[in-house]
């Protein structure tokens, strides 16, 4: 166990360059908010160039509401793209290959002003929200399979503290003393590039996922090279069997498709799980607006809120769905996933402000609500994936879809689980 606990430099030169993705996602949906009012005023003066009268107050709210909505148009789009990336060019290599989206987006973006273009500056928006979409998929994927799997649920963590670092350096540079200037913003926006160039410059350095190497290209000795730089060790012959098992059991099944994530038994409350999890992330209310009449006592619940959010709601969403999901499956659940998350967040953020309009103060009960069902959900449904191997939990869910004697009470038991595992290939005879 110790050995499989070690922590390598490999592993973490690797886990922290894929995260670069996740802080250019929260870089990305922070850095609008600051300059907000100076853009608008772009937007305006470019208007009155080109026509010789000011723009209209609904025009003028309408093309900001597009500059804000369209990010998160481009994530769903480009998070329902992630299997046509992954398994063509594998987890290392699409993370490498989109950073290309991204500098397009920030050159856009950062020459807008100097175009007097503000359509640049939206289509920029746009390309940066399908290159953000993709990074939702690609970076817990990448961290979960590089990982060992007693240290996956510590590093899946570090996806959503890259997200969460992205945001609060996009709110630091985007303050009047730095680059939330009228002088400035397209430099702030722009940004984005420096990232995306330290990750394609680093990445190369990095391993190809393992599992990408043995289950979907058959190279063994690939990915054993890559295991013992990974583990620090040169008997990496458990994780090799364990992916061995899981390619005989990926060959016996069909290609699967995102409609046959539904209409399988043996994934269909996997993916429920997944869409739920990523729901109640973002109907937990993380995103809606902060009321005016906030008190201290307000301001430490908040201080709270997130805090607890960044524990359980906010990393595990993520990085859960790897772990549902063997290798075959994987790719289309979390696009699946992915898309529900960028599809909520984007209704919250378009409906919120009518609740808030008609509900007031009490606009928040209705996220309490939504946290209450999820409560229960994830606690009566969720299994315990500590400790478990990707093809332990997909069996499992498999077992109970064929009516094995494997209960949910059982599966919530990772101990249990993990010593009354059957042969992978027992199993896959039925599918």
């Amino acid at each position: 166990m110790e050995e499989k606990k070690k922590i390598t430099c490999s592993l973490v030169c690797a886990v922290f360059v894929a995260v670069i993705g996740s802080l250019q996602y929260g870089y990305n949906t922070g850095v609008i908010n600051a300059p907000e009012e100076i853009i608008k005023s772009f937007f305006n003066e470019t208007w009155a160039e080109r026509t010789g009268a000011p723009m209209s107050t609904n025009l003028l709210t309408s093309l900001w509401s597009l500059s804000v909505a369209i990010f998160s148009v481009g994530g769903m789009i480009g998070s329902f793209s992630v299997g046509l990336f992954v398994n063509r060019f594998g987890r290392r290599n699409s993370m490498l290959l989109v950073n290309v989206l991204v500098i397009v987006g920030g050159i856009l973006m950062g020459f807008s002003k100097l175009a007097k273009a503000m359509e640049m500056f939206i289509v920029g928006r746009f390309i940066v929200g399908l290159f953000c979409g993709l990074c939702t998929g690609f970076v817990p994927m990448y961290i979960s399979e590089v990982s060992p799997t007693a240290l996956r649920g510590a590093f899946g963590t570090l996806n959503q503290l890259g997200v969460v670092v992205g945001i609060l350096v996009a709110q630091v540079f985007g303050l009047n003393v730095i680059m939330g200037t009228e002088a400035l913003w397209p430099l702030l926006l722009g940004f984005t590039v420096i990232p995306a160039l330290l990750q394609c410059a680093a990445l190369p350095f990095c391993p190809e996922s393992p599992r990408f190497l043995l289950i979907n290209k058959m190279e063994e000795e690939k990915a054993r090279a890559v295991l013992q730089a990974l583990r620090g060790t040169l008997d990496v012959s458990a994780d090799i069997q364990e992916m061995k098992e899981e390619s005989a059991k990926m060959s016996q099944e069909k290609k699967v498709t995102i409609p046959e994530l539904f209409r399988s038994p043996s994934y269909r409350q996997a993916i429920i799980i997944a869409i739920a999890l990523q729901l109640s992330q973002q109907l937990s209310g993380i995103n809606a607006d902060i009321v005016s009449w906030m008190s201290y006592i307000s301001i430490i619940a908040i201080l709270a809120f997130v805090a607890l959010f960044e524990i359980g709601p906010g990393p595990i969403p993520w990085f859960i769905v790897s772990e549902l999901f063997s290798q075959g499956p994987r790719p289309a659940a979390v696009a699946v996933a992915g898309c529900s998350n960028w599809t909520s967040n984007f209704l919250v953020a378009m409906l919120f402000p009518y609740a808030a309009k008609y509900c007031g103060d009490y606009v928040f009960i209705i996220f309490i609500v939504f946290l209450v069902i999820f409560f229960f959900f994830t606690f009566f449904e969720v299994p315990e994936t500590k400790g478990r191997t990707f093809d332990d939990i997909s069996s499992g869910f498999e077992r109970r879809a064929e009516g094995g004697v494997v209960t949910a009470t059982v599966e919530k038991g990772p101990m249990v689980e993990m010593t009354s595992i059957q042969p992978v290939k027992d199993v896959a005879v039925d599918i």
